[in-house]
This record gives C-alpha cells, structure tokens and sequence, in this order.
C-alpha cells in the first residue's frame, strides 16, 4: 500500500497480507473514516484471499501499516464479479459494495454476503437500524462498483451490467435492484428500476463521486468520466462524457476537499496496452 504526498511522490507503508490477486480479485477498496481517523488511525480495506473477499482494519501509525484486524469475512469471490468498494456514510458507518462472484443466484440470496451493499460498524457488526438485522443493507446487485453519499446523505451506486445496461441506482434499505432477473430498466413492480443507465461499451463504470451538483463517474471500457446531473433524488437532463478515450480505463473517482476531483487510471491490468506514464492520478479542476 503507498501514500500519495502533496508532491505526487509515493511512499510505500505497508502491505496487506494474504492478498491472492488474480482476475478482477486483489486489494479492491480502501477507506478512512474521516472524522475519526485522527484518533482511531485506521484504514480499511476490503481485499480478495484464497478462500472468500473480507474486509480488515489496520492502524497506521509512524507513517506505517499495521497487522490487518478481520473484521468481516465470507464474502465470495470468484475470478470476477468481487465488488470491493468502501466508503463512511454520514452516519459513521461503512458501507460496502459486493458482487454476486459470478453465481446470479448470490444477489437474490439474503443469506449471503454477494451482490449487496453491506452496512457496518467499525468493528464488523450489522449496524443499527439494518432492514434484516444482518449486513445487508440492500441486494439484488451483479457487482457494484462506485458508492457515494450526497450532501442530502442519500447512497447513490453503480454497477456493472452484463451484456446490455450499466446502471446507477439510488439507494434505500432493504430494496431489491433485481440481478439476475432484471438488467437495466425493467418497469418490475418487484424491483427498483436505475435512474441512469448506458450500454456496457459506453461505461463499465467504476468509481463514484459527489461534486458541484453532479455524480461523476469513471468509466472503465467506456474510458470516460461522465458526469451526471441529479436534483433531490432524481437524474435530470442527459448525462456529459468528458476525456472520451484520452487517458484510457478511468477506475476511481474522488472529491479533493475543494471539490474538484481525482481522477485514477487502470490501464496496467492487462485489459489494455498501457501508456507512457501509466497509472496516473489526475487532478481535475471544476469549473461548473
């Protein structure tokens, strides 16, 4: 694990042991919550081992990594389909998006961990307040990608399709986004339909990010960064794509504190040929 400093060097702190990286499975998602983090000093991560996907804590301290705390396990893994993404809600807990390990059934399962967006404690625990009194705190995804919370503190996510839609879904506990029975739009009284969605070839799309009235979202085989109006919980107009295919697979998406964005390549995964320089952060500044 590296710590990017304000000079865009890198530092390695740390590793994460008994990582198997292989297919879309390896160190998947890292988060700090914020607020705490000056006390607590814990990162966490959600990484892929030989057996299932977990999430672990590590205390960083002295400028380096300590020994991964488990703190959730069991959660499958396949060569594809991991989820992996983290992040603190407002409301202090974290949130994490998991995929169905290429077994559909997995979404629609309440018993499993797979195709969910989980809320926890810090510590691993179900948090309060959770529609089934477990981790789960909504289900029926194929593999979420992107989570991110507005200022109105509502959890908005996207996910990788299968052959046909990508989607960005708003998320409400307990409801059901219907993979595998559904993909896209469906008009399903059973299931939540998105409120945004692009044919796979335009999006792939990973991370999330809330910024200036707007989620904007990294696009992976789409290699574009879309931004996406909403206003309350609703889309509104049609979505932008900026940087179409100049800086190749866009993988994370971020907020700087002044609300411009981080923008992260991934062009070194073996999808694409990689480019001079690759991986990059970029830094791109807001205007609108």
């Amino acid at each position: 694990m590296k710590r990017v400093q304000r000079d865009g060097a890198t530092v390695v702190v740390g590793t994460v042991p008994g990582v198997r990286h292989g297919g879309e499975g390896g160190l998947l998602g890292l988060a700090i919550r914020p607020w705490t983090f000056w006390r607590d000093h814990y990162v966490y991560a959600y990484f892929t081992t030989a057996t299932d996907n977990r999430i672990a804590r590590m205390r960083y301290t002295g400028g380096t990594l300590g020994a991964p705390e488990v703190i959730l396990s069991g959660i499958p893994a396949a060569g594809a389909h991991n989820g992996g993404r983290l992040v603190f809600g407002p409301d202090g807990f974290l949130y994490a998006g998991t995929g169905d390990a290429t077994v559909g059934a997995n979404a629609q399962d309440l018993a499993s961990l797979g195709g969910k967006i989980l809320r926890i404690r810090g510590d691993g625990t179900p948090a309060p307040g959770n529609p089934f009194g477990t981790a789960v705190w909504s289900y029926g995804h194929r593999n979420v990608q992107g989570l991110a919370f507005d200022p109105w503190g509502r959890l908005w996510a996207d996910e990788l399709g299968a052959n046909t839609w990508d989607e960005l879904n708003l998320i409400r506990p307990g409801n059901n986004y219907g993979w595998p029975i559904v993909e896209g739009v469906a008009h399903d009284p059973r299931f939540v339909d998105p409120l945004a969605q692009w044919p796979t070839s335009e999006a792939s799309p990973s991370g999330l990010a809330y910024s200036r009235g707007a989620l904007w979202m990294a696009g992976l085989r789409g290699q574009r960064l879309w931004r996406i109006q909403i206003s309350g919980d609703q889309v509104v107009g049609t979505p932008e794509a900026f940087f179409t295919g100049v800086y190749g697979r866009l993988r994370t998406v971020a907020r700087t504190w002044r609300g411009d964005l981080w923008l992260v390549t991934n062009n070194t995964d073996g999808r694409v040929p990689p480019r001079p320089g690759d991986d990059r952060i970029l830094l791109v500044r807001l205007t609108r």
